[in-house]
């Protein structure tokens, strides 16, 4: 068996401690340095921003990664403050993205919100 000092002991507890503490410095470096693109840019996106996003990732998936890691860059370096449905669709479509949205039609008939389709099975 070994005998150790009490100081030996003491030392090699500090070491250990130390490495401990390096490494749970480390971890925590490491994650924030790894950045979730959605809450980065769900602090820029408002109104129907999210909408046109999901629809053009859907439609033009490879292009949309891209497009999301330059909108990323743009918002962490305070370039892009606000942007909303409206402006990221006309943006998309300078790129060459011609992105679909689901479109409904509402008729506001008193005072009740009815589709299109609902109001024209009513006329039959």
């Amino acid at each position: 068996m070994i005998d150790m000092s009490d100081s030996e002991l003491e030392a090699i507890r500090r070491k250990k401690m130390r490495e401990l503490m390096e490494r749970i410095s480390s971890r925590k470096e490491d994650r924030k340095k790894r950045i979730d693109p959605e809450e980065v840019l769900g602090r820029v996106f408002r109104g129907r921003a999210w909408e046109v996003y999901r629809a053009a990732y859907a439609q033009y998936p490879q292009v949309m990664e891209r497009v999301k890691d330059a909108l990323v860059r743009l918002v962490l370096a305070g370039r892009l403050n606000e942007i909303n449905g409206e402006q990221l669709y006309l943006f998309l479509r300078r790129l060459g993205l011609r992105v679909r949205l689901e479109t409904k039609i509402k008729v506001l008939e008193h005072g009740k919100l009815k589709s299109l389709a609902d109001k024209l099975k009513e006329g039959i």
